[in-house]
């Protein structure tokens, strides 16, 4: 192994931290330019992802089997029941049309009784079901 001289130590030495200093890999502004669309995908998203959620309000299951007979199911209640909000969930084996977002038993109940007039099997989820 050679041993450097003092001299080239301090050279070697400036030249590096000139070099360090002088490194900008940081330095550039980046823009982004995104399809208004994608926005409008991921508001669409969230209001799906917050009309699934039963944690918090009281919601009517109106169907229970098929995919295509829930599917069937659900445009007919959307055709009927138009101010209602409706969702298809799979759960193993069957798919559940679940309506409503209702914050209230009362209000829930009501409604429930109206949905009976059309739909026979249909009865009412609990918070938290």
């Amino acid at each position: 192994m050679r041993i450097l001289t003092p001299s080239t130590r301090v050279f070697l030495t400036l030249t590096t931290l000139t070099l360090a200093y002088n490194i900008h890999a940081q330095d550039q502004n980046l823009t982004l330019n995104q399809d208004p669309k994608f926005e409008q995908l991921l508001n669409d998203k969230r209001k799906i992802n917050t009309s699934i959620s039963t944690n918090d309000t009281y919601r009517i299951q109106i169907f229970s089997g098929k995919s295509d007979e829930a599917k069937k199911t659900l445009t007919d209640f959307k055709r009927e029941f138009y101010a209602v909000d409706g969702t298809i969930i799979f759960n193993t084996p069957n798919y559940k049309v679940i309506v409503g977002n209702f914050k209230t038993r009362i209000e829930a109940e009501r409604n429930l009784a109206e949905i009976k007039k059309k739909y026979k099997s249909v009865f009412l989820l609990k918070p938290g079901k």
